[in-house]
């Protein structure tokens, strides 16, 4: 029967989760299946993939079929590298011993590449995480800002409105101790200008007098 190796998708909706596994190609996709052979994560940064290479490389050799992801995968993972060695060793270009000494030094050379990438990976994640910490200070700096300056310009209105309030206050105050020597002033006119009056008609009824004692 045809067998192919490919992925069977998990996990809910817009968070997927992948098996590898190794099913008949005539069954649906996320139908039944031989083995399963690994499993990997697109969610993680970099992607996950978790790969039993002994297995993958035992069906490979048997004629399974790989999808174009799954291949992808398996190269980089090194079973197809492995397969090539394999075929060289058949054919007699070299030993086992040869063959396993190039695997070991291409596993070596590529988990160096795999750490190197990662490390550029998660300085990336901080370098961006650091300019959102730096953005979200920013912001939080100029909300304290504007929330102060608002306070102040609201202290500072505040203040003008009390001095216009009392500024009338004390003109008034001082038009009614200006106007109160004048009604003072009056009054004393008026009390003299009373004195006078009461002199005048006094003195009348004495002139009278002397008039009449006069013509007699």
């Amino acid at each position: 029967m045809p067998v192919k190796i490919r992925l069977q998708r998990h996990g809910r909706s817009k968070r997927p989760f992948y098996h590898i596994v190794v099913a008949d190609s005539r069954n649906r996709r996320d139908g039944k299946f031989i083995e399963r052979i690994g499993d990997y994560n697109p969610l993680t940064i970099p992607a996950t993939i978790n790969l039993n290479v002994d297995r993958a490389f035992e069906w490979v050799m048997n004629g399974a079929q790989p999808t174009d992801t799954v291949r992808k995968m398996l190269t980089f993972k090194g079973v197809m590298y492995k397969k090539h060695l394999q075929r060289g060793v058949t054919k007699g270009a070299f030993d086992q011993e040869e063959a396993d000494k190039r695997f070991n030094e291409w596993a070596e050379a590529k988990m160096s590449k795999v750490q190197e990438r990662m490390a550029l990976e998660l300085k990336k994640i901080e370098d961006k995480r650091a300019k959102r910490n730096e953005d979200e200070s920013a912001k939080r700096s100029a909300k304290l800002l504007a929330k102060e300056e608002a306070e102040t310009a609201a202290e500072t209105e505040e203040e003008t409105v009390k001095a216009e309030v009392d500024a009338p206050t004390e003109g008034v105050e001082e038009v009614e101790t200006t106007e109160a020597p004048a009604e003072e002033n009056a009054t004393e006119e008026e009390v003299e200008a009373a004195a006078e009056t009461e002199e005048e008609t006094t003195e009348a009824p004495v002139e009278e007098e002397a008039e009449e004692k006069t013509e007699e």
